[in-house]
């Protein structure tokens, strides 16, 4: 075995993990699959690298040992509203759940975060209420609707 990176994030899974890869590197530009490592269990190889927009990642498929939860989640950066609506559609779908502030959990178990590029710079709004208006939208908010928060921070 031989990984293509010196640091990557590992997810275990108890099984599927290939399934999750091949979805996830379908989600976003510069993702594809680096390399599969079977052990022996048909279409479900023990470790799948990937790359995900352009961040190196795998997934170890090793039984029911430890469990996915959201103290770690993957975390995408969208440029506009279109973008954040497609990810989100996308990874909440077949079984997925929406949570709260930008966070969902995929039909796999997994936690993201879809952030639109606007959340942190109304976030950071050299305004203190105007920042404490587009956070008090935010906290109502299960995916992050931009003029929503645009609104806020205005005061509108």
């Amino acid at each position: 075995m031989s990984f293509k990176s010196k640091v990557r994030t590992c997810l275990w899974f108890e099984s599927g993990g290939q399934g999750a890869a091949e979805f996830y590197v379908s989600l976003l530009p510069d993702s594809e699959i680096d390399g599969i490592y079977p052990h022996g269990q048909p279409n479900d190889p023990m470790v799948v690298e990937f790359t995900l927009a352009g961040a190196p990642m795998m997934i170890l498929t090793a039984g029911p040992y430890h469990k996915l939860s959201p103290a770690a989640s993957i975390s995408v950066l969208t440029k506009d509203q279109r973008e954040t609506d497609r990810l989100w559609s996308q990874l909440i779908e077949r079984g997925g759940a929406e949570s709260r502030c930008g966070w969902l959990v995929d039909r796999f178990g997994v936690s993201w975060q879809i952030v639109p590029e606007a959340l942190p710079r109304l976030l950071g709004h050299p305004d203190a209420e105007a920042a404490g208006r587009a956070q008090a939208a935010m906290m109502q908010m299960t995916k992050i609707d931009i003029a929503a928060l645009e609104a806020a921070a205005a005061g509108r």
